[in-house]
């Protein structure tokens, strides 16, 4: 295989213009690049002098159409430790557990995000056994856009959630900040779902995924001339969502230019195209989350002052899941019952030893990696239950784990009557572990959750104010 200076990628790809965008992509990186038009072609370059030296394989699925399964399989049999990423235009997740079975290592929506190629190509070329960050997949299961949808107990997230459920009834900015996979985005949607503005125009934007050439005609639009290549008037996503709510997802990424003229946009209420005379009135509310604390970025001339002042009268923090260890199980649970829903995939259930070592990382890719991780054990799971054998990159990452560990009685299972020196717990601290079982346990669908517990929606919620769980349902 080639030396880390030297990567050869071989692109199976019979459109130009996609060929020249993931060859330059890839050239940022120290990739070459080596494009064939068909399977056939692919196959004979394996046994070639310069097939030898391929570090990995991209497939854009549309060359051999239905067949793409196949040639995956057919390109694993003759190389098997060969990285295969399959690029595809389709989010069914059939397609995506077929790939995998068949050998893929990855699963790319088209049009991909250069930040999400590099991150693909560099987590499938890793000259060791993925110990440090477990292999992901990009399923695409259908978001769930309401809060009982969050699933978690931990006060911290709790507390969150209210928050955001608090701010979602309002018209002010909003922002959501988080690490990467703490469930940034489905915060957001939950947030327009639940907010007066549901009903009005909406845009998504996800900054690192938009070409730093083209953001400000995305955001603000542009005349017809306004520029090279302006050749009709586009509409910008600003005056798009005039009454209704624009959403920047990696807001952090946007260039400093562009955060100084979003935030006079807001303050003026004014937004002007590019190329235009005049500006348009405006009326929007700005959701926006950032991986990284904006305070700090501000303090270092990396975001601008403004801009963290319009939207950050409401700030939300989400915790990452190491920091919210007792709801592992639950989420667990949660997304296996998502995952059995899925076309080719079934119900299936967890044993205790495979939840320990669940529970024993620190999930570094936070709720999105364990998803992703769970999804990729069901898609190689032959019996009825996951067991610690389904996860073998854990397994070898964190050894023997005692199946106590992380006490299931803690997490989930059962409630802990007595404190380690053997007396009883109080009455308080049980019922509020009681109630935390029961909102995980029905995945905080709270009428259930009261109804189960045999008391009245009203009494549950003056409970959760007493015992200082909150909640946002």
């Amino acid at each position: 295989m080639a030396s880390e200076d030297t990567r050869l990628l071989m692109l199976i790809d019979d459109e130009p213009a996609q060929s020249r965008l993931i060859t330059a992509l890839a050239a940022r990186e120290g990739w070459r690049t080596l494009v064939v038009a068909d399977p056939e072609t692919a196959i004979a370059t394996l046994g070639t002098r310069q097939g030898m030296q391929l570090s990995a394989i991209i497939l854009d699925q549309w060359v051999p159409g239905e067949d793409a399964c196949s040639l995956i399989h057919e390109l694993k049999t003759r190389r098997p430790a060969m990285p295969i990423l399959m690029l595809t235009a389709s989010t069914s997740p059939l397609l995506a557990v077929e790939a995998m079975r068949a050998g893929a290592t990855d699963y790319l929506i088209k049009p991909i995000a250069p930040d999400r190629l590099m991150s693909a190509l560099r987590s499938a070329t890793k000259r060791e056994a993925p110990k440090d960050e477990l292999q992901p997949l990009t399923e695409k299961m259908p978001a769930v856009l309401d809060f009982d949808a969050m699933i978690g107990t931990e006060p911290k997230f709790r507390a969150a959630l209210a928050k955001a459920a608090k701010a979602a009834r309002g018209h002010g900015h909003a922002l959501i900040q988080g690490e990467s996979g703490t469930g940034k985005e489905m915060l957001l949607r939950a947030m327009v779902a639940a907010s007066p503005r549901s009903k009005a125009p909406f845009r998504l934007i996800n900054v690192s995924g938009v070409p730093a050439n083209s953001i400000e005609s995305l955001l603000f639009g542009h005349e017809q001339g306004a520029f090279a290549g302006a050749f009709d008037r586009q509409v910008g996503a600003i005056q798009h969502c005039d009454g209704g709510t624009l959403v920047l997802d990696e807001i952090d990424r946007l260039p400093l230019s562009l955060q100084t003229k979003l935030a006079e946009t807001l303050e003026s209420r004014i937004v002007r195209p590019l190329g235009a005379t005049h500006g348009f009135k405006i009326d929007i509310r700005v959701m926006a989350a950032s991986d990284l604390p904006l305070d700090a970025l501000v303090e270092q001339d990396g975001f601008d002052r403004d801009l963290l002042a319009a939207i950050f009268a409401t700030r939300i923090e989400l915790p990452p899941l190491r920091e919210r260890p007792g709801d592992i199980t639950a989420l667990t649970r949660h997304f296996l019952s998502r995952i059995g829903e899925q076309p080719g995939l079934r119900h299936l259930s967890i044993t205790d030893s495979a939840l320990a070592l669940l529970a024993a990382f620190d999930w570094p890719g936070n709720v999105r990696q364990l998803q992703a991780v769970l999804f990729r054990a069901a898609v190689f799971c032959d019996g009825e239950s996951l067991t610690a054998d389904h996860f073998p990159q854990l397994s070898e990452l964190l050894g023997e784990i005692d199946s106590d560990y992380a006490n299931p009685l803690q997490e989930g299972v059962g409630v802990m009557l007595y404190t380690p020196d053997g007396n009883l717990r109080p009455l308080e601290d049980i019922e509020a572990d009681v109630i935390r079982l029961a909102i995980g346990h029905y995945r905080g669908r709270m009428t259930e959750v009261a109804r189960r517990l045999g008391i009245g929606r009203s009494t549950l919620y003056r409970k959760l104010g007493d015992l200082g769980i909150d909640n946002a349902a």
